[in-house]
């Protein structure tokens, strides 16, 4: 039997929210930049899951990757906000 942990006991354990938007172009409309949004409970600064997730995309996605946004709540406690001016192009 799999257990799934819950997202509080995933924050105890080291893991935060994770916001990942992903702007993309498909083959079929390569002029038009579209968005994707996910989220998933994922580690700083290591981010396994979201690595998983971008080899899944680059394997069985045909769309070709503009650029990565990523926002990461990373403690327990109460919510805070704090903008982080970085742009990463992945290509």
């Amino acid at each position: 039997m799999t257990h799934y942990s819950s997202d509080f006991e995933q924050q105890l354990n080291g893991a935060g929210l994770l916001t990942t938007e992903i702007l993309y172009f498909r083959p079929d409309h390569p002029k038009i930049l579209q968005s994707f949004v996910w989220q998933t409970m994922d580690k700083a600064p290591e981010f396994a899951r979201l690595s998983q997730f971008l080899d899944f995309w680059r394997r069985e996605i045909e769309a070709v990757i503009h650029s990565i946004r990523v926002a990461h709540a990373d403690y327990v406690g109460p919510s805070g906000w704090r903008n982080v001016d970085e742009f990463m192009p992945l290509n």
